[in-house]
């Protein structure tokens, strides 16, 4: 065992690492806004063909491709470059599992400019941005959202459905609230024939949705129900209800107001069915959820990465019963289900 004198002194190159980080956001959008990746897994592995084919110039291609080797996404050998198992799955655009466009949303300039003053924002406990940030009425980010994470969200989407199904009960009505891109209420409905998904929110994002819904041949059985989760009424009836990834934005107290509302809405034996970035109870793991928290204190008033000891009390307070946690593997997503 090593004495503590003859320990390793501890390298500052986390420290650089955390302050070049807007480096590797900025390599990663160029490449994507070029389809480098996509030109390499088509078989231009050098920095000629490269340059061709993305008409840029080969001395920028060479430094953003050994870059992009140096922190993984890339392998060079003998002047030809190859993807990353990670590239392959997720960046080149004919692959059936590509995320590539969820840097239009997440490292949009709109989005990185909410943290352009963190340490103003933590003396505040909340956004700095005027309008409540992304709360904003009408936002148009929610409608780049729609667009760019769909990709992101289909296998959730799949997950939740299944989780869903496991109770084995025939489903009608469904409310899907901040619908977004759709493929929440979407894969309930491939699963359900007789699924009617009433989709909320914001009109110009609902057209995302609607697309969506048409692509998915079902428009038939899709109701768009333009505003806000806070000011429209949902109506009665629904054997289903779903909150995927829209809890987090708000403070305890506002998320049990709509967890009552929902709780009206729903019929006798009603579900509830929310996703959420759920971190352990100690706030500091799993890695991704718990640093989602972050993103919930610069966007938003009052937001959170809740914990389920949390969220429990919320739907309790709000009527519900048997409310239960559900991992989601492999994404880094929980799922809870209430009943009503």
């Amino acid at each position: 065992m090593a004495s503590p004198e003859s320990a390793a002194p501890p390298s500052p190159m986390p420290v650089f690492d955390a302050v070049h980080g807007f480096h590797r956001t900025a390599a990663l959008k160029g490449a994507l806004a070029l389809d480098l990746f996509s030109l390499i897994a088509a078989g231009a592995t050098t920095v000629e063909d490269l340059a061709a084919r993305c008409e840029a110039s080969p001395r920028g291609v060479r430094i953003l491709a050994d870059y992009l080797t140096v922190v993984g996404f890339l392998a060079k050998q003998d002047g030809h470059y190859r993807l990353s198992p990670v590239a392959a799955a997720f960046l080149d655009r004919k692959a059936p599992t590509y995320i590539g466009s969820i840097a239009d949303f997440l490292a949009a300039p709109e989005e990185i400019k909410l943290y352009d003053d963190l340490a103003a924002t933590v003396r505040r406990g909340g956004t700095i941005a005027p309008d409540d940030g992304n709360l904003a009425a009408e936002n148009p980010v929610w409608e780049k959202f729609a667009r760019a994470m769909a990709p992101m969200m289909a296998l959730p989407a799949t997950l939740l459905a299944e989780l869903i199904d496991r109770g084995g009960t025939p489903i009608g009505k469904v409310l899907d609230i901040a619908a977004g891109h759709g493929l929440f209420g979407l894969a309930v409905a491939r699963r359900h024939p007789k699924a009617v998904i009433h989709a909320l929110d914001w009109p110009k994002v609902l057209d995302v949705a609607r697309e969506n819904a048409g692509h998915a041949g079902l428009s038939g059985r899709f109701v768009a129900m333009p505003g806000s989760a806070f000011a429209v009424e949902f109506g009665e009836g629904y054997d289903l209800a779903l909150l995927a990834n829209f809890l987090h934005h708000f403070d305890p107290l506002t998320c049990e107001s709509l967890l009552r509302k929902l709780h009206r809405s729903l019929a006798p034996g009603g579900r509830v069915a929310a996703l959420e970035f759920i971190p352990d109870e100690d706030r500091v793991s799993p890695a991704m959820p718990a640093m989602f928290a972050l993103i919930m204190l610069a966007t938003t008033p009052q937001g959170d990465a809740y914990t389920f000891a949390e969220y429990e009390p919320m739907f309790r307070a709000a009527g519900f019963s048997r409310v239960t946690l559900h991992p989601l593997p492999p994404t880094e997503q929980r799922a809870i289900i209430a009943e009503k």
